[in-house]
């Protein structure tokens, strides 16, 4: 309400929790700004956990409209570092050992610091120089209080929810849950480092630092240390004698390879996560954040950027489509026709100066308008693909990004289509039909069986109702309250003129168990009058 979103409030359970006094406040300077400025500035006093939660909304744009996108991306989780004090004795706590005994030198000063964690240099006893991350204290406990909290209101406000179109608020909290509960835990990340260096361990452009597993614990992450410049810092790239252009097109393919090779990538390719080695190697850092995708997703992506550089904007709504969770989105024709607007704007017409977060906006739009449920990595990659794209703009302008992604999307569509790809599809589908003929017949009879003794049951789970359900469960609570109250009218007003002793009564002449009554009666029907109105 103090950022001026009393309709949240008014038209929802929340408004039991609110003193009248707040709802006549109309002094709110806050409203000269927009309403998607104002949900920014909500997120920001909330805090870190909510910050993050803005942060993974704003890489969804099925969920949010491209205004609170845009305001959700210009959040930052800036916090102060914890002390030199705290991060030793968490260091102490989580290895078991005195500091001396476990590193031989130890930086005060921490190289980064995040709501979450803050890194700090070392060198273990053996001479390797590392990194350790170290949970901030007290980060596990506030993380699971705000999404506790965060759950609340989404319980009060989901009727809000569903009229504003957004039909799962509780899944969309659960994902994100999952999200930031695992970036609590480091031996996550470091499995993560494991994997990608067992993926690219022969690949010579890349290099992926190596995580001491031995010491790494759910609060603390000890990972090589490695060196270099931000890739955008093409002054000491052009002193080292590197090829801008090298150092660009290996970075491009570090991540297409990873993304329609691998099936998995680093979802995080700011340039401080980015880094160039003296040697030209390109090192990636920060794997708390990865995306995942089926074969069959790296497939409909293959597929659908394939038909873009063909600027067939059939066969893009036919891909997108397929790549969705749900498949019954029925205006295909309107999708088709906003596909081809998008091409034609960006490609027919020879557009020279169109970007690849351009394309990905005016994507995610469209998405957003035909309500496609596309799975979160592919919006993922959009965002990936966009920062590498502002990154090659930097070092190497000359170079696009669609045309480095073509050879890897025909190479995948032919892939779709060979003997090895389509043999295991058969097979897949004949063990299925198999197991459909094999169980039928006892389906059957089971079904006549219940049919024939009267035992078959229909459950039917209406969807949507929960407000109503919810209005007629007030409702009858509040007739049984009215028929209580009629009662002990009625009892008071017939004990009113029975034959009770003076002493029975009060001062007025009134028996006492009418007065009891009366007031019982009275203090009910004040209930009823100021009792908060749950509304569909």
């Amino acid at each position: 309400m103090k950022y001026g979103f009393e309709d949240v409030v008014s038209t929802t359970s929340l408004k039991r929790f609110v003193p009248i006094d707040d709802w006549k406040r109309d002094n709110k300077p806050v409203l000269k700004f927009s309403r998607a400025e104002r949900f920014r500035l909500v997120v920001e006093e909330l805090g870190p956990t909510f910050i993050k939660f803005a942060q993974t909304l704003s890489n969804r744009p099925d969920i949010l409209p491209q205004d609170l996108i845009e305001e959700f991306q210009k959040l930052q989780d800036n916090v102060p570092p914890f002390s030199e004090e705290e991060a030793i004795a968490i260091v102490e706590k989580e290895t078991g050992m005195n500091l001396n005994d476990f590193v031989s030198f130890f930086d005060n000063k921490p190289l980064g610091a995040a709501s979450i964690g803050q890194v700090h240099r070392a060198r273990l006893k053996d001479g390797k120089d590392v990194v350790l991350k170290i949970q901030r204290p007290g980060a596990y406990e506030q993380i699971l209080t705000d999404l506790r909290l965060l759950k609340e209101f989404v319980k009060h406000t989901h009727a809000f929810f569903l009229r504003h179109g957004l039909l799962n608020p509780d899944e969309v909290v659960e994902t994100f849950e999952e999200s930031i509960v695992s970036e609590l835990d480091y031996t996550i990340e470091a499995k993560n480092l494991v994997q990608f260096r067992r993926a690219n361990k022969d690949k010579d452009h890349v290099h992926i630092p190596y995580a001491h597993l031995e010491y790494t614990t759910k609060k603390l992450l000890v990972m090589e240390y490695v060196s270099g410049c931000k890739i955008t810092d093409v002054r000491t790239i052009k002193s080292w004698g590197l090829s801008l252009k090298d150092v660009a097109t290996s970075g491009m393919n570090i991540y297409l390879d990873q993304i329609f090779e691998q099936g998995f990538f680093h979802a995080d390719p700011h340039p401080g996560n980015v880094l160039v080695r003296p040697d030209g190697k390109i090192i990636l850092i920060d794997f708390g954040m990865i995306g995942r995708l089926s074969k069959y997703q790296r497939f409909g992506l293959a597929n659908f950027l394939a038909s873009m550089s063909r600027n067939d904007a059939r066969g893009m709504a036919l891909h997108l489509r397929r790549i969705a969770k749900e498949t019954d989105h029925e205006d295909s024709k309107a999708l088709e026709q906003d596909l081809n607007n998008m091409v034609d704007r960006y490609y027919t017409h020879g557009n020279e100066d169109a970007t690849m977060a351009e394309v990905t906006t005016a994507l995610q739009e469209i998405i957003y308008k035909h309500s496609l449920a596309v799975p979160g990595s592919i919006f993922l990659i959009l965002r990936a693909l966009a920062i590498l794209e502002g990154i090659i703009n930097v070092i190497s302008p000359d170079l696009e990004v669609l045309p480095e992604i073509e050879p890897y999307a025909k190479k995948l569509a032919q892939e779709q289509f060979s003997f090895k790809n389509l043999s295991s599809d058969f097979y897949y589908t004949f063990y299925q039909l198999s197991s459909l003929f094999y169980n039928l017949p006892m389906e059957v009879r089971y079904i006549l069986k219940k049919t024939r003794t009267g035992k078959l049951s229909i459950n039917i789970d209406h969807k949507g109702l929960e407000p109503l359900i919810q209005q007629r469960k007030e409702a009858a609570s509040n007739l049984n309250i009215v028929i209580l109250i009629s009662a002990l009218l009625v009892t008071s007003a017939l004990i009113m003129n029975a034959p009770i002793p003076y002493s029975s009564r009060n001062f007025l002449g009134m028996p006492f168990l009418s007065t009891i009554g009366f007031l019982s009666a009275f203090f009910m029907i004040i209930y009823l009058v100021i009792k908060p109105k749950n509304k569909i």
